[in-house]
């Protein structure tokens, strides 16, 4: 159940209990100052006639002398010349009796309640009327309170979300809107301040990165001309082994640190993706196996789709076991191979610079997957991770197809 309809349900609770319990303490009220006042109207009444049967011996005004159908408790409560009043409901109705003791006699009288009882009913149907007014109102009070403050926080879900997936513009504060300064806004407030002081540090770290690698530039230029200047020889071989993938390192540090920036735009052109990938693939992979189910044409930049390309198969190459196929259907593509599969933290958190797999001794320095989905981002495609029931590693990246264009076979 929704924040909605629990706040909804709370209130048409409490509302019902709030309306049962008033209702039946003046339905008791009323009721017991009904009969409060028939008692004392009856025992006035009885007092006066018990005055005129002194007088003439006689009962009078629909009074009886020593009736029997007088309860028993009221006759024994009425001795010794005392006066007691009770209220009998019989088959015949409800009666309330008057009774007077005199000498060896009881005089009494006795008078219909139903009046009184018919305006209790009548007050009840007016309390059961206003207790469901209350409940009907207390429920669409809580319905449009409870509707408020839930679309209040899918708004800020929303725009956390948002966050999360790393748009700046986003502020919780503003999507929310509405100048109540309540706990959903002080939450949007704390949200922002979080979101900012993280951005502000993600920034921070990104620059640092950045500034490195721009730095060691300079220097890995000198080296690389001065490993090539030594002469030929097996320390000359290892010395320039170590300097190009240095600087392998650092260029790949650099395009992360500018995927980053989120300011990097593709230069889109029609690409036949079957063909593409299978000219790729044969330079990048040669024992890679390409299939081309469906063809299509899709609208991307083809310096970006040939990195990732690369980097899925450089990673199943390093990580994985052959067989890797390479398989196109339409505007999908997709890179399998039969290794050990990804790792679970990169299913469960995506990819993570400068982390490996489970085996750290592995080449590779830990940012392909994560540069293969950040060119990805920029392309507007989607690239996902799994490890299918068949076994080893499955990684699919969803194009977006050029508008008209036509597939390929």
């Amino acid at each position: 159940m929704s924040l909605r309809w629990k706040i909804s349900a709370t209130v048409a609770a409490v509302s019902v209990v709030v309306a049962v319990a008033l209702s039946f303490i003046v339905h008791l009220a009323y009721a017991r100052k009904q009969a409060d006042d028939a008692h004392r109207l009856q025992a006035d009444r009885i007092q006066l006639l018990l005055r005129e049967y002194h007088r003439g011996s006689q009962p009078a005004f629909g009074s009886r002398l020593d009736d029997p159908a007088v309860p028993a408790d009221l006759r024994a409560a009425v001795r010794d010349g005392k006066v007691a009043t009770a209220l009998r409901q019989t088959s015949e109705g409800t009666f309330v009796w008057a009774a007077a003791g005199t000498g060896d006699h009881v005089l009494s009288l006795r008078s219909d309640y139903r009046h009184s009882l018919d305006d209790l009913a009548a007050l009840d149907r007016v309390l059961l009327l206003g207790s469901a007014v209350v409940v009907a109102g207390g429920t669409l009070a809580g319905i449009v309170i409870g509707a408020r403050l839930s679309d209040r926080l899918r708004r800020a879900a929303t725009a956390a979300r948002h966050v999360s997936a790393g748009d700046p513009t986003v502020r919780v504060g503003a999507a929310i809107g509405g100048r109540s300064h309540d706990e959903a806004t002080e939450l949007a407030h704390a949200v922002d301040a979080m979101a900012g002081a993280l951005r502000a540090r993600l920034e921070a770290e990104r620059r640092v990165t950045a500034d490195i690698a721009h730095e060691l530039r300079t220097p890995l230029t000198g080296l690389t001309t001065a490993a090539e200047l030594l002469p030929p020889g097996r320390m000359t071989d290892i010395v320039q082994e170590r300097t190009q993938a240095l600087r392998a390192l650092v260029e790949d540090v650099l395009e992360v640190a500018r995927l980053d920036t989120a300011t990097e735009r593709p230069a889109l052109s029609d690409v036949a993706l079957g063909e593409f990938t299978t000219h790729r693939a044969a330079a990048l992979a040669p024992d890679a196996r390409v299939l081309v189910r469906t063809g299509a044409v899709v609208a991307t930049d083809p310096r970006r789709l040939e990195r990732i390309l690369a980097n899925l198969l450089t990673n199943a190459t390093r990580h994985g076991r052959p067989p890797i196929t390479v398989v196109v259907d339409g505007a999908r593509l997709t890179v399998h191979d039969r290794g050990p599969g990804f790792p679970g933290h990169l299913l469960r958190d995506g990819p993570a610079r400068f982390r490996k797999g489970g085996d750290r001794t592995a080449a590779g320095h830990g940012l392909g997957l994560t540069i293969a989905a950040g060119q990805a981002g920029v392309l507007g495609a989607r690239l996902t991770f799994a490890n299918p029931p068949e076994g080893g590693a499955l990684a699919t990246l969803d194009l977006a197809p050029a508008a008209g264009g036509d597939p390929h076979p």
